[in-house]
């Protein structure tokens, strides 16, 4: 086999949980092959590398094996190269905590939410 639908191969190695997700992905516009946008039954061949944001995920991978049912994880991992960059950590949001019941913020409150970027605006 030297080729199969992206958003079968998507689906098959598990970066999406269903092929109905894939597709829809595909259809979003969310599904790149070689910096190219894809349609859920564009081709997809070893070597080529499939950008796709699936569930919030930004994914670059490149395809080492083509395959068209599902496998176990193991093998479907063998199926592909990851080259998705590390996702930054250490980079918490403060958070703003108030006692329960202490009623509405303050003035000073309302202040610092403002510097933490965490206001609602409306002004």
């Amino acid at each position: 086999m030297d080729a199969t639908r992206v958003d079968r191969w998507l689906w098959s190695v598990r970066l999406a949980k269903t092929r109905a997700d894939a597709a829809t992905a595909c259809r979003g516009g969310h599904v790149r092959i070689n910096d190219r946008p894809a349609k859920p039954a564009a081709p997809v061949k070893v070597g080529d590398r499939v950008r796709a944001r699936v569930y919030d995920r930004n994914r670059i991978v490149e395809v080492t094996r083509v395959i068209e049912k599902r496998v176990g994880a193991p093998i479907a991992q063998e199926c592909y190269i990851d080259h998705t960059p590390p996702e930054p950590t250490g980079a918490a949001v403060p958070v703003f905590r108030r006692e329960r019941g202490a009623g509405r913020p303050t003035k000073r409150d309302r202040r610092m939410l403002d510097q933490l970027g965490l206001s609602r605006g409306g002004r």
